[in-house]
């Protein structure tokens, strides 16, 4: 009886549905009639229950059912989402004009980050000024080259904390050990209510830390820190630009919670997959103590003549990229993608992990093979679709000439100076490889190796 009531429940509520999408549609434009293919939708809910745990594996899934781009309903929000690189050249470079634009999570909207914060402006004159900003005065090469001297000591930080641990016949947690001097405190996909009491004890801390700054520099005999923070309160005193102390918030708030992650994860999951495999370990070891010198830190002049330690990076990007999805980008126009109509307003995704597991670009798309990329002209800057972890176009991540850095610093350094063990007595064959989805792509099961000083 009560399996009745609730079917008949459902099927009033499905007419209720149908009565109100009438009602709401009445009078507007129609929709395209040769959208992409997709499972059908439920009423109200739409293909929510579809993503699962894992919304980039059963996208992927899907992908195989119904081609390489598809049309789901999540709730009232049409979205296309696009798996392999041909459409995605599409999106992201040939008509990234028509998908430029964001669609905006209303948590992002706390502090009103969704109009100051870069990642989720739409393309203005702001967004435009910023994007500036990032690339001439925080993440040029020139900048990054000045600076290299910080990054340099936060890496001799690290090798000091696991060369305790060694001492001590510790296990190291991987994923904490590269995020402890940054931020792992927001959630993009978690409630607006908790993301503004977190975002204000940032914008808390920045606040002081800036003041701080701006009273050093009025005082005499200051030196120069020349960090980020200095070139850009240069900018503001020079009134050369349409920067303020609050967009120096937001553009620290994107730097420190999207740099974090992606460096802390991708870092954990190219360790798990070199532990996992000892051969690839062995060789990257290898060429560090060939080039390098064994037990020697890397520095930044060296990462040219590494080209196994940049295999193994780009083939962790192409297994394991940190945002599988990207963000959403958003259609301004009905526009004619693969042989349909993506809708005007549709949110877009491109399934960067299905792409780099796709069998008819990748031979044995599943195993770890850094050898494929040796002799290769593929890169992860935007332009080869094949792996294009940080996006490409106008949107690609700024913060990717840094990410890269730090990452070929911190691996390299980490199995130059040590060999690992893994805890416990796990085998790398019984390695845990399960994956939690969130702001990154983390491992379910955090990585705890024991080091061994070479």
């Amino acid at each position: 009886m009560d399996c009745l009531v609730l079917i008949l429940c459902l099927y009033l509520l499905w007419g209720l549905f149908q009565a109100l999408s009438l009602v709401a549609n009445r009078g507007q434009r129609a929709r395209p009639s040769n959208l992409p293919p997709g499972p059908r939708p439920l009423p109200i809910i739409g293909n929510l229950l579809e993503l699962g745990d894992l919304p980039h594996r059963s996208l992927a899934k899907l992908a195989r059912t119904y081609g390489p781009i598809i049309k789901l309903e999540l709730g009232f929000v049409t979205t296309v989402v696009v798996s392999s690189p041909m459409l995605a050249k599409e999106i992201l470079q040939t008509h990234d004009a028509v998908f430029s634009n964001r669609t905006v999570p209303n948590s992002i909207t706390a502090h009103d980050h969704d109009k100051l914060g870069l990642p989720w402006l739409p393309v203005s004159p702001l967004f435009r000024n910023l994007k500036k900003v990032y690339n001439l005065h925080i993440f040029s090469s020139k900048k990054l080259d000045l600076n290299q001297h910080l990054r340099s000591k936060k890496v001799q930080e690290l090798v000091a904390f696991v060369r305790k641990c060694a001492d001590a016949g510790e296990a190291v947690n991987i994923g904490e050990a590269a995020f402890r001097t940054s931020l792992n405190a927001i959630d993009p996909h978690g409630s607006k209510r908790h993301l503004e009491a977190l975002i204000q004890k940032l914008f808390d801390f920045f606040d002081g830390v800036i003041q701080r700054r701006l009273q050093l520099r009025t005082e005499k005999g200051c030196v120069r820190c020349n960090d980020v923070l200095d070139y850009l309160l240069d900018l503001i005193e020079d009134k050369n630009e349409t920067l303020d102390i609050s967009l120096v918030k937001h553009l620290f708030l994107d730097t420190i919670t999207g740099g974090s992650e992606t460096t802390s994860s991708t870092l954990e999951w190219a360790m798990t997959e070199l532990l996992r495999n000892p051969e690839k370990l062995s060789r990257t070891q290898a060429e560090l103590h060939q080039v390098i010198g064994k037990g020697k830190t890397i520095e930044e002049v060296d990462i040219s003549r590494l080209p196994y330690l940049e295999a193994v990076l780009k083939e962790t990007f192409r297994l394991h990229p940190i945002a599988p999805l990207l963000l959403p980008r958003k259609s301004g126009e009905d526009f004619p993608i693969g042989g349909f109509t993506i809708p005007k307003g549709a949110q877009v995704y491109i399934n960067v992990f299905a792409i780099g597991r796709d069998p008819s670009t990748w031979d044995d798309p599943d195993k770890f093979v850094p050898d494929r990329f040796l002799g290769s002209d593929i890169d992860f800057r935007g332009q080869n679709l094949e792996l294009v972890p940080f996006g490409g176009g106008r949107r690609i991540c700024p913060g990717l000439p840094l990410a890269a850095r730090m990452l070929r610093l911190m691996l390299g350094s980490l199995i130059n100076i040590f060999n690992w063990k893994l805890e416990d007595g796990v085998i790398p064959e019984n390695m845990n490889m399960e994956e939690k989805f969130g702001l990154a792509v983390q491992k379910a099961q955090s990585l705890k190796a024991v080091p061994i000083p070479i």
